[in-house]
């Protein structure tokens, strides 16, 4: 299948199994191959969770990130005879997680549970738009959009209190645009 005729949304989450300690490298050098062959539209994400940790040692804390998932990449592809070849020959890749070695695509619940959002959520307004809260504590207020993040899909809006503007984060469903 030629890269134009690629269709985006038949992109899906895949677990590729590296060498302990490898995930770093095995993503860089994906991050490389997908470049130097054009594959972005293939493959379209290449991500190693990470989270903090907190540590307390000789009575001082101290906050390290770790790996979500020691071992894994998680790859977001259009599954290709092609993407499949580049990624399970990346050095340090072990394989994909799926039945008889075949990669088999994350579930929607289980890309909720690692706390990753599927499709990007549309909104119809804009930075600088009248909004309206809709629902929570701030409820009928107006404010102005400030900023949009679609990843964590929150909307960030100017709402005047107390005779000031209040910059307000908030989930793209508690508002609406007037």
């Amino acid at each position: 299948m030629p890269h134009d005729e690629v269709n985006e949304t038949q992109a899906k989450w895949y677990v590729a199994h590296t060498y302990s300690g490898y995930e770093n490298k095995v993503k860089d050098t994906l991050e490389r191959a997908v470049e130097n062959r054009k594959m972005q539209d293939i493959i379209q994400e290449i991500v190693v969770p990470m989270e903090e940790r907190i540590e307390i040692k000789d009575g001082k804390k101290k906050t390290t990130l770790g790996k979500v998932f020691p071992g894994y990449v998680l790859v977001k592809m259009i599954l290709t005879e092609e993407s499949w070849y580049v990624v399970r020959n990346v050095r340090g890749v072990t394989g994909f997680v799926g039945a008889g070695g075949k990669p088999e695509p994350l579930t929607e619940s289980e890309i909720r549970k690692m706390g990753f959002d599927t499709a990007p959520v549309e909104v119809d307004y804009v930075e600088g738009d009248t909004v309206k809260i809709v629902s929570g504590p701030l409820e009928s207020f107006v404010g102005v959009v400030e900023s949009i993040n679609t990843e964590k899909a929150k909307v960030k809006v100017l709402v005047s209190m107390f005779g000031r503007e209040t910059p307000v984060e908030l989930d793209f469903a508690q508002v609406e645009k007037m």
